[in-house]
């Protein structure tokens, strides 16, 4: 539903039949999940590290209907890419480009870009993966005619931009996400061959009571007011919003005990399980199995992992959890087991996908 969704939207901008979806598989790569994405039909991968495609190949997905965009690459890992015929690569720096350039000349490669400009949920700094800071990601405009150069000189055409800029944005940030368009723009004035342009994800998903839904509506327009006059096809690799509300994490109840004057829950999981909340300061709200309108109380809710940052959610408003066996914390289907641990030994888990 989420990716109908995405492309729906896209469909009623102007783009119908000039954009791909690429799922963004580092958000959730259960094995089955990636199998029904392939029968689906719905879209391609957007993969980040060569053990990536090699598990989305293994789901049925052929490797031209892969988007590569990886940073820091090592020699062995271009030699894995380079056999894998068919596979688009973005190139996100230019030591890239000539290591990909020695091993597939003549071809066609893109380039991500750093457009100095970032966004994320609520301006949270750790979900930026470009802005003010200088950061590792993608190629800026003072090395990019460098770059195009680099790339001329293996016969390699660049044919599409890449840039991802950031996570979780809603419709408050759709302002920065204009900005950081309008940046691109600049890139695309100077490599003539590109006719295809990925504007990465970072769709959100409301992750408190008063979040809103993002505006696709509102979205789309905005990118096709900006590209829709281009002949150009767009690409969009959203992970988390496809797979994040679609998951659900259950957790059963091991105390509840009041210390000095907070309230705490204990759950038999902890952020090595799902690790949003301590990494990113992301709110995974939790609920109870069963809710029949009782009087709700501020609790904090917290793992079995001896840290200090162990902490799913501190005061969520819940009933009277005594006679409660456990919680559900929604949201939980993109990032937490693809980053879990076995930090502690704690890393056991089951997955399912529940059709």
């Amino acid at each position: 539903e989420n990716l109908n969704r995405v492309k729906s939207s896209l469909d009623e901008a102007g783009f119908k039949n000039r954009h791909t979806l690429y799922y963004a598989m580092k958000a959730n790569r259960f094995a089955p999940l990636l199998t029904y994405l392939k029968l689906s039909g719905l879209c391609g991968i957007d993969a980040c590290s060569p053990n990536e495609v090699e598990h989305a190949v293994s789901c049925g997905f052929e490797p031209s209907e892969i988007s590569f965009t990886a940073t820091s690459l090592s020699q062995d890992d271009f030699d894995m890419l380079a056999r894998y015929k068919g596979l688009f690569m973005d190139c996100d720096s230019i030591t890239a480009i000539h290591n990909w350039g020695k091993r597939q000349s003549g071809g066609e490669i893109g380039i991500r870009i750093n457009p100095s400009l970032g966004l994320g949920r609520s301006d949270n700094d750790m979900l930026q993966y470009s802005g003010e800071r200088t950061t590792k990601f993608g190629i800026y405009i003072e090395q990019f005619e460098d770059a195009l150069k680099v790339a001329k000189s293996y016969g390699l055409k660049v044919t599409k931009i890449h840039f991802h800029s950031g996570c979780g944005y809603l419709d408050s940030e759709l302002a920065q996400l204009k900005s950081i368009i309008e940046r691109s723009k600049v890139f695309l004035a100077l490599a003539k061959d590109v006719k295809r342009i990925n504007i990465g994800g970072g769709l959100g998903v409301p992750l408190l009571p008063t979040d809103k839904h993002l505006n696709l509506k509102k979205w789309a327009s905005l990118v096709y007011e900006l590209f829709g006059d281009l002949d150009i096809h767009l690409e969009v690799e959203p992970g988390a919003y496809i797979a994040n509300d679609a998951g659900l994490l259950l957790l059963t109840k091991t105390f509840l005990e009041k210390k000095q004057d907070t309230l705490f829950l204990g759950v038999n999981a902890g952020f090595n399980i799902a690790p949003e909340p301590a990494y990113y300061a992301l709110p995974f709200q939790p609920i109870p199995f069963h809710y029949n309108s009782e009087r709700l109380h501020p609790v904090t809710v917290v793992g079995n992992i001896n840290e200090a940052l162990d902490v799913w959610y501190k005061d969520a408003y819940l009933p009277d959890m005594t006679h409660h066996d456990g919680l559900v914390l929604i949201n939980a289907g993109a990032y937490s087991s693809s980053m879990a641990s076995n930090h502690c030994m704690r890393g056991q888990y089951k997955e399912f996908l529940l059709m």
